[in-house]
């Protein structure tokens, strides 16, 4: 009874427009008061749920972000990666999709990549005749990489989660995030080459030079993430520490885009999003507690692994419950709500931990572009003034992608798991 209580609450209480950390919280008071526990147990697990080392990462990262994105970073690799495929029909197209796999590794949000990318983006593309739908879409979907890519705020809340090594997560989602990247560049050149999208300029090789100059700082995070939490040199929390440092010095000392009196719009924005999360993940750990309380994670076990003992029809209706609950819910609670209800059922499946990670992130990053939760097309919508309708068909050509990737993830074990 519990159980009903807890889920008719919270979609109730989701519905009428209550932000999703305190319907969480709301519907978690109701079932501790229908079952008579104590009040003091909701304070107690929800202190003891954000008191962790490893979720130390999340501000951290989200402090990095902010201050890249103030930083000029994303001009800088713009300016990059138009040397490469600015020549090429649609380069500017396949710029959007390189600079959202090296955005990815740096700020560890989608939707945050979204609106950086966008914002530059939408209004160069539409000034050299690409329609905006497609503009909008590409710029949705480059960004929405970022919850794929390390340093992935998805992946970090999975690892703390489901216990599982946030280092061998970093490495096994770059295939994944590279190979939709791919993906995204392969479409854009078909697209291009069909609507006669134009090429850019050929840049010189003392252009391309400077231009690098200009990048290699910002070329430089990703490598530091993985190289230093992969090298041992630093846990994934001290990881976080380390490029908000790095990103300070970039943006005041090298690039001078970032000056003393910016610093409190920065800090009170990487905060903001910082408690946002926090209080998600306090209710959320309070709901999940409950539901195995009341032995609910065992019991849709046994019942999903009673419905057929097809050990690739059980992982394709995981996929379509995760795709349908990312319509509805952003990526942190779906991943503390889902991640102790699923992953024993993955476990008596074979499948790996850290495979079954990805294939959660990749699964919820898609839920980001459909509606009606969809944040990342909701930034694609606005950046390019498209009305949803027409935004969401033109997205159905990389969400495809991302599900031919996702399958790959989820019957082709070393896919991923070369990198653990």
């Amino acid at each position: 009874m519990i159980g009903i209580i807890l889920f008719a609450a919270f979609f109730i209480l989701l519905f009428l427009g209550l932000p999703v950390g305190f319907a969480l919280g709301v519907s978690s008071l109701a079932g501790m008061n229908y079952a008579d526990y104590p009040i003091s147990v909701m304070a107690q697990r929800m202190f003891t749920a954000v008191d962790s080392f490893p979720l130390m990462a999340i501000p951290l990262f989200m402090l990095a972000g902010a201050l890249m994105s103030h930083g000029g970073i994303t001009k800088r690799i713009i300016d990059f990666a138009l040397c490469f495929v600015g020549p090429i029909r649609g380069g500017l197209a396949m710029v959007v999709a390189i600079t959202g796999i090296i955005m990815g590794g740096i700020s560890g949000s989608g939707v945050a990549d979204a609106a950086a990318i966008g914002a530059i983006m939408v209004p160069e593309m539409t000034g050299r005749k690409y329609e905006r739908p497609f503009s909008g879409a590409l710029c949705a979907c480059c960004g929405s990489i970022g919850l794929i890519i390390p340093p992935s705020i998805a992946i970090i809340i999975y690892g703390c989660t489901a216990n599982v090594s946030i280092g061998d997560l970093f490495m096994a989602a770059y295939a994944p995030g590279i190979c939709i990247g791919i993906g995204f560049l392969i479409y854009c050149y078909l697209i291009a080459r069909k609507k006669g999208y134009p090429k850019e300029e050929p840049v010189s090789r003392a252009e391309t030079f400077r231009r690098f100059k200009e990048a290699a700082w910002a070329l430089l995070m990703p490598l530091l993430i993985v190289f230093g939490i992969r090298g041992g040199i630093f846990t994934a929390t001290e990881g976080g520490a380390v490029i908000s440092v790095y990103g300070l010095v970039v943006g005041m000392f090298v690039y001078k885009e970032i000056r003393l009196k910016d610093l409190p719009v920065v800090l009170l924005e990487a905060a903001q999003s910082s408690a946002t999360i926090g209080t998600i993940i306090a209710t959320t750990t309070l709901f999940s507690w409950l539901l195995t309380s009341e032995q609910i994670p065992m019991k849709i076990t046994n019942w999903m692994i009673g419905l057929t003992d097809n050990r690739f029809l059980l992982l394709l209706l995981i996929n379509v419950l995760l795709l349908i609950t990312g319509m509805f819910i952003d990526s942190g609670p779906a991943i503390m709500l889902l991640a102790p209800i699923l992953c024993p059922v993955a476990a008596s499946l074979g499948v790996s931990m850290v495979q079954f990670g990805l294939v959660m992130v990749i699964n919820l990053t898609i839920g980001l572009l459909t509606p009606p939760v969809g944040t990342a097309m909701y930034v694609g919508s606005n950046v390019s003034g498209v009305p949803i309708p027409k935004i969401s068909k033109a997205l159905l050509p990389f969400i495809g992608i991302m599900l031919a990737v996702l399958m790959l993830v989820t019957y082709v074990p070393a896919f991923t798991g070369w990198a653990y």
